[in-house]
């Protein structure tokens, strides 16, 4: 046989056997190829799936804990003893009395914010001729949806109230009107609120016309200051509700839930309509405003 003929013959082979490979190569790569975007669509479909069957958010409160230095009320269900009155009077140390009607069980209340630049519309339907103390507490709002979830609105529900059980309150009394950042909402709620409480452009306006609180897609939790305020003399509880919008175009209200699964409950209070005991101190020495005194500090609390 012709040498050159075999080995013509040979490299013939070779080559139809590479092309084959090749085309074999070729063909498993478009299949990947083409298999690739259905495989991807239903990837993320199950994702986005599991993704709107989570919980939108959940949410917690927590009461603030306050600035002994600022000023504040503190309310207790007792009258004191004359050895607790002797040890809280003998001193004008803010801090020492926040701390010491801490321990005997005082619950705080603090100065609502000053409103300066509200809209009249707003101050004359909420304002009652005196300052206003709060129940002050941060909402934090989490989501671990990949998606952002956006709240728009929320309201005040459920709210009962009962005269309040307070019988001994303490002030520090404010010495001028501050401005918080936050939101303000009277229970039950009025004037459009919740209002924002902010020191700038908006005071006093609607909260959700012009602002929102969007979570998940990796942000941080939403989180805001929150006065409550009480009607004079009544102890409240009451929940929210919050309108939300997610990415999956859902749209609806959603009462908000504690970490048990269960409808998150809110206390707000007010001082008490006839305290046996009211005491204040700070700009004047400790006074006895139960005792008739006609200090106009006693006004304050």
């Amino acid at each position: 046989m012709d040498p050159a003929a075999s080995r013509r013959k040979k490299i013939l082979w070779l080559s139809v056997t590479a092309t084959v490979g090749l085309l074999g190569m070729l063909g498993g790569a478009l299949l990947s190829y083409y298999m690739i975007k259905p495989s991807v669509t239903r990837e993320n479909d199950s994702n986005k799936g599991y993704d709107a069957s989570q919980a939108p958010f959940t949410a917690s409160v927590q009461t603030e804990l306050g600035d002994p230095r600022q000023d504040w009320v503190m309310v207790l269900d007792r009258e004191l003893t004359k050895g607790e009155t002797r040890k809280l009077t003998s001193s004008n140390d803010a801090s020492a009395a926040f701390a010491y009607l801490k321990s005997l069980g005082g619950r705080l209340l603090t100065y609502a914010s000053y409103l300066e630049h509200a809209p009249e519309q707003y101050t004359q339907r909420t304002s009652t001729g005196r300052l206003e103390l709060s129940g002050t507490f941060k909402l934090r709002v989490l989501s671990t949806r990949s998606a952002p979830v956006v709240i728009d609105d929320w309201k005040a529900t459920d709210v009962s109230c009962r005269p309040s059980t307070a019988k001994t309150v303490v002030g520090y009394p404010s010495q001028g009107g501050v401005a918080y950042q936050g939101i303000r909402v009277h229970v039950p709620p009025r004037g459009g609120e919740p209002v924002l409480t902010d020191d700038d452009e908006g005071q006093g306006e609607p909260y959700f016309d012009t602002h929102n609180i969007e979570v998940g897609n990796g942000q941080s939790s939403g989180a805001m200051r929150v006065e409550a305020i009480a009607p004079p003399g009544q102890s409240c509880e009451w929940g929210i509700k919050v309108h939300y919008i997610d990415a999956y175009q859902k749209a609806q209200w959603l009462q908000l839930k504690d970490s048990d699964g269960k409808a998150l409950r809110i206390r707000t209070e007010s001082v008490p309509a006839d305290p046996r005991q009211t005491w204040v101190f700070g700009a004047v020495p400790w006074t006895a405003c139960h005792q008739k005194t006609k200090e106009p500090m006693c006004g304050l609390v």
